[in-house]
């Protein structure tokens, strides 16, 4: 079907639509003849012509609101603009096809947030209504799915320290492999060209020798690893060519050698001491206790945020949450777990919460940077594996360093 027209009286401004929801305004002339309707598209260029011609022709209210975005017939005879289904999208300029913009829309708010909301692309007649975001938590999150995999993973690993304490490296084995290969995903889409298949399985190597040959192996493992992933970068491309970002690529990979392999291989030395499996237990234990405090108390009472400029959503409140709950944690596992001094388990409760505050914001810091809102989606409700690990890698070594010292 055509677009509909009618006479136009002298000094009578309306806008008509055609089937698909264009918007057609029609310009009185001054003489009483209506000039050709002109389709007024979303798009910024479209509208700018428009408000060209309207300047012209000597129609300054009409265009003035076709610069703002408005209806220039929103005050005359009461007709409204309409945007029809996936044409109105389309008109709005609006791409529904973009994974990241959808990560994005629950990510932590920065920058790009602030700009958004001053852009006039997004209002008047032409803006398309966003999305509800699905329900969830005030962190973020879906909660109920958090919950349940939380419980489901925390049990399953009790249950194996308790009963099977050494099947616990195979599993923080394979969490180690899984997250090393997500972060690697993550910084070649950036195009930072770590060299994966070195940093892979040197990891391995770096987290497994650290049982038979506790930390000369890991030492070892992690300079042979340090070393090969340099050598790969640089002849990755042949030798014909000179490798581009070499220095930026190899850093890259070696912080990332360190980052999950090395920290997590504290792990595996923890359990191999005496008691080692209640000594895992009690880190893991205090590690939930920062965890459910810092979220609790920030829910609850946060209003002063802690690092803004890395996680709008941390708060001091939060963080002294975490400090509490990890505190008393740390008196009751050390003392009814390890039976040792109570005030080896403050030490600890303080300590963690430190350095497992500050894996989360390495992690977040290197989100950002990546303009991406986790690192992965296995897990329903928390995001990848490292999304798990990020306060844990460090804690398993300040676990490691307090305990082995002063038990």
């Amino acid at each position: 079907m055509g677009h509909r027209s009618t006479p136009a009286r002298a000094g009578d401004e309306r806008n008509d639509e055609l089937s698909d929801g264009t918007i057609v305004a029609e310009n009185a002339a001054a003489t009483g003849a209506a000039e050709e309707p002109r389709p007024v598209n979303g798009t910024a260029e479209a509208r700018q012509e428009h408000v060209r011609d309207a300047g012209a022709s000597g129609h300054e209210p009409l265009a003035s609101a076709a610069a703002s975005g408005h209806d220039a017939s929103a005050d005359g005879d009461g007709s409204a603009a309409r945007l029809d289904g996936a044409a109105g999208q389309q008109a709005a300029g609006v791409d529904n096809t973009s994974g990241w913009a959808s990560n994005a829309a629950g990510a932590e708010q920065g920058p790009a947030a602030s700009a958004a909301e001053h852009d006039p692309e997004a209002h008047g007649p032409n803006a398309v209504l966003a999305a509800a975001p699905a329900p969830g938590s005030r962190a973020g999150r879906n909660l109920p799915a958090a919950l349940a995999v939380g419980f489901g993973l925390g049990l399953s690993l009790i249950a194996i320290l308790l009963f099977v304490p050494k099947v616990f490296i195979g599993v923080v084995g394979v969490a180690v492999g899984v997250a090393t290969w997500e972060v690697a995903k993550r910084l070649r889409e950036a195009d930072v060209l770590v060299p994966r298949i070195p940093l892979i399985a040197g990891g391995q190597a770096v987290f497994w020798l650290g049982w038979p040959y506790g930390a000369s192996g890991v030492a070892g493992a992690f300079a042979g690893t340090a070393l090969t992933c340099m050598v790969w970068r640089l002849f990755d491309h042949g030798l014909q060519t000179a490798p581009r970002n070499f220095l930026r690529d190899t850093a890259i990979a070696i912080f990332t050698l360190a980052w999950i392999p090395l920290l997590a291989s504290f792990a595996t030395l923890l359990l191999l001491e005496p008691d080692g499996n209640l000594r895992v237990l009690t880190f893991m234990i205090l590690v939930v206790c920062s965890d459910v405090g810092g979220y609790v108390a920030g829910v609850l009472f946060g209003r002063h945020p802690m690092v803004p400029s890395i996680s709008p959503k941390k708060s001091w409140e939060g963080f002294g949450g975490s400090l509490v709950f990890t505190v008393i944690g740390g008196l009751l596992t050390v003392t009814l777990l390890l039976e040792a001094n109570s005030m080896i388990g403050v030490v600890l409760g303080v300590g963690l919460v430190l350095v497992a505050t500050c894996g989360d914001l390495i992690e977040s810091q290197i989100k950002r940077e990546l303009g991406i809102k986790d690192m992965g989606t296995l897990l329903p409700g928390h995001g990848g594996i490292m999304d798990r690990l990020d306060s844990m890698l460090p804690s398993a070594f300040v676990s490691w360093l307090v305990l082995s010292t002063l038990l």
